[in-house]
């Protein structure tokens, strides 16, 4: 699986580049469905898989954002069709044509999921699962992204992890499981109408730690925490990278993306509560902190190759008798 081992196979630019395509519409629907939420037009077309009876209704009030939402999601579908059967004739890995396989299954489920919230009435479970998935399927989307590019293809180079130290990929691998975390707290926060439950910030209901009087104030400052421990993590893989690995631009690139992101959303966050959930503003942070888990998974993947070249220099190397 690791980059290095495929130089040989032709490069197939165009499923490469037909997937960033599909990276950049599913950021797109990301935004769309988080128009939805904030504007509160979950509702607003009570039916599904029609709307109003149509396949285009008026595109007036809240109709606009789910419609509008709909149509974006059927586009994405649409290119994950085409992106599965584009793999699944050309690419040579196994490995990389199920993982198409799985978009297409995660897609798919996304649209049932999404019926049925509708068809529910918003229930928040499903409500929270539709909004993971969609995450989910982001990342499937990138990584095929990444495994299709010419980089990955040509091999990337050894990284030469240091001892005494967290290995760097199970660092990364470890700050992609806590943002995504952090985006399933923020997910419940949303979708459980918790998002003003602490209506000040950087403060929580005048103090440091909130009175913990219902169950939206418990969620909301459960997210902050969150932010907390997303700032760590990254931090942290930022001054492990930048100390022993500033050289290697692959690393180096993605984990100053992330940091740089990083600070956008913790000001989207706190305009988020100062607006009063202002729609526009609470969806960019929505789409930020997609976008910060889409980059930590490329870090992630990078700095797994890299260690598999490491280990495979080291094992062809001489070994002293």
């Amino acid at each position: 699986m690791a980059g290095g081992t495929e130089g040989t196979e032709p490069e197939n630019l165009g499923l490469h580049r037909f997937t960033v395509f599909t990276v950049l519409c599913t950021t797109l629907l990301i935004f769309a469905g988080g128009m939805v939420t904030s504007t509160g037009s979950g509702l607003a077309v009570p039916d599904w898989p029609l709307s109003y009876g149509m396949f285009f209704p008026p595109m007036v009030g809240g109709i606009l954002y789910e419609h509008g939402h709909r149509m974006i999601a059927s586009f994405v579908g649409f290119l994950t069709v085409i992106l599965s059967i584009w793999t699944w004739r050309t690419e040579p890995r196994p490995w990389v044509r199920w993982l198409a396989i799985g978009a297409l299954g995660a897609v798919i489920a996304q649209g049932i999921l999404g019926g049925i919230t509708v068809l529910l009435l918003l229930p928040t479970p499903v409500s929270v699962s539709h909004a993971m998935l969609a995450q989910t399927f982001f990342c499937i989307i990138i990584a095929i992204a990444l495994f299709t590019s010419p980089d990955w293809k040509r091999g990337l180079p050894d990284a030469g992890p240091r001892r005494g130290s967290p290995s760097l990929p199970w660092l990364c691998g470890l700050t992609t499981g806590t943002i995504y975390l952090q985006l399933l707290l923020g997910a419940l926060m949303r979708h459980t109408q918790s998002g003003l439950a602490i209506p000040d910030f950087p403060l929580a209901l005048g103090g440091i730690i909130p009175p913990f009087e219902s169950t939206s104030v418990v969620i909301h400052f459960t997210h902050r925490l969150g932010a907390l421990l997303v700032t760590t993590m990254v931090s942290w893989t930022l001054i492990r990278i930048v100390s022993e690995y500033r050289h290697h631009s692959r690393l180096l690139r993605p984990s100053l993306t992330m940091a740089a992101l990083l600070c956008i959303q913790i000001t989207l966050g706190a305009f988020t509560i100062w607006t009063a959930k202002g729609a526009l503003v609470t969806t960019f942070h929505v789409v930020t902190g997609a976008t910060i888990l889409g980059v930590s998974v490329l870090l992630t993947l990078r700095a797994f190759a890299m260690l598999s070249a490491e280990l495979r220099t080291r094992t062809a190397s001489p070994q002293p008798a």
